[in-house]
């Protein structure tokens, strides 16, 4: 018989840096997982990405065990990280931070595609453009 899930928790944690200190032990400590166990197995599966901030989708099961699903990291994250910015605009797309390339702009779609509603690459530019006018960055061409 498969296993029941009996909970879906979903958490942005940096990557190989997981502890069972919050914010990882307060979420899935009263779910009854092994946050030792779990920490891990994160971290080593995610070690060669260090200096990232992953989403993670764990997976809990009746008898307590887990699994997880590592997605890539946020769109606003890696729009920072390409452009070297601590922070997007106060005042959204009124006022310009920083500027991307269209080579920046496509290398992040390709990252993003697995996680987006996108049929390709230019439809997944579109949409971390517009994530990126809303930080204050400009696109240019």
């Amino acid at each position: 018989m498969a296993k029941e899930i009996t909970k879906k928790i979903k958490i942005q944690i940096p990557a190989g840096k997981a502890t069972p200190a919050p914010p990882v032990g307060t979420v899935l400590g009263p779910a009854g997982v092994n946050l030792q166990e779990f920490c891990t197995k994160y971290n080593d599966a995610t070690k060669d990405k260090i200096g990232d901030i992953l989403p993670v989708e764990i997976s809990i099961y009746d008898d307590r065990s887990f699994d997880f699903v590592i997605k890539t990291p946020p769109t606003a994250f890696l729009i920072k990280k390409v452009t070297g910015i601590k922070k997007g605009s106060v005042k959204g797309a009124n006022e310009t931070v920083a500027t991307l390339t269209k080579a920046q702009l496509k290398e992040i779609a390709e990252i993003k595609l697995e996680d987006l509603n996108a049929y390709g690459v230019e439809e997944a530019m579109r949409t971390i453009a517009g994530t990126a006018k809303n930080m204050g960055v400009e696109i240019e061409d």
